[in-house]
């Protein structure tokens, strides 16, 4: 069993930056595909961020072309947490952000290919 927890949103003005932690127990996930979805009231839930642990060179990322060059995702395995880092933000980024795995290595971009999910944190971006 893997347990995943969110923290980090909050609400902030257009233009602001947040630092959103998931924090990973049970197993550990260095070998994991690691990604962040978001889902807006009445709006399917959409693919964010993605990373994929590619050995002792660094890991491989992947954005959704609306958050490219101003979130970016990272993670610490030593404290087996995933950060995505929310700079530059406008009123659409407002969301709940989800934290999700999955235990195959491929990278995929639909919420269908994830098996672990934290709760979600509230990101709210006023204008």
């Amino acid at each position: 069993q893997v347990q995943l927890v969110e923290s980090g949103g909050g609400l902030v003005q257009a233009g602001d930056s947040l630092r959103l932690s998931c924090a990973a127990s049970g197993r550990t996930f260095s070998r994991y595909v690691m990604g962040w979805f978001r889902q807006a009231p009445g709006k399917e839930r959409e693919f964010v961020a993605a990373m994929r642990w590619s050995g002792w060179s660094g890991d491989s990322t992947y954005y959704a072309d609306s958050v490219k060059g101003r979130f970016t995702i990272s993670r610490d395995n030593a404290k087996n947490t995933v950060y995505l880092q929310l700079n530059s933000l406008k009123p659409e980024d407002t969301a709940v952000y989800y934290c999700a795995g999955k235990s195959t290595a491929l990278v995929t971009y639909s919420p269908t290919g994830y098996n672990y999910w934290g709760q979600g944190t509230q990101v709210t971006v006023a204008s």
